[in-house]
């Protein structure tokens, strides 16, 4: 099992938002128990970086700053641009 975290200012509203509708979104495809997810305060990334396999970020992170995939959570709060990078996700799930 993959675990994603993801990744906002507080850790509550938006990064809770995301995973939820991540979550969905992967039990609709049938992968809901290939992946884990839990929303976290984006100070707390380098204790929980450590123990996962993917990243969402709400925030802008430079590419290559962390050692697993980072994908952009954004198209998941808008709905633009959620089906592309929700593949991306996908495939590293399958991978």
């Amino acid at each position: 099992m993959k675990k994603i975290i993801v990744a906002c200012g507080g850790g509550i509203a938006t990064s809770q938002t995301v995973a939820v509708k991540l979550e969905n979104l992967l039990k609709e495809r049938g992968l809901g128990n290939k992946a884990s997810i839990e929303a976290i305060n984006i100070n707390s990334i380098p204790t929980y970086i450590k123990s996962s396999d993917i990243y969402v970020s709400i925030t802008q992170e430079p590419e290559g700053k962390y050692e697993i995939p980072v994908f952009s959570g954004i198209p998941f709060l808008t709905g633009i641009g959620a089906e592309e990078e929700l593949e991306k996700i996908i495939k590293v799930i399958n991978s």
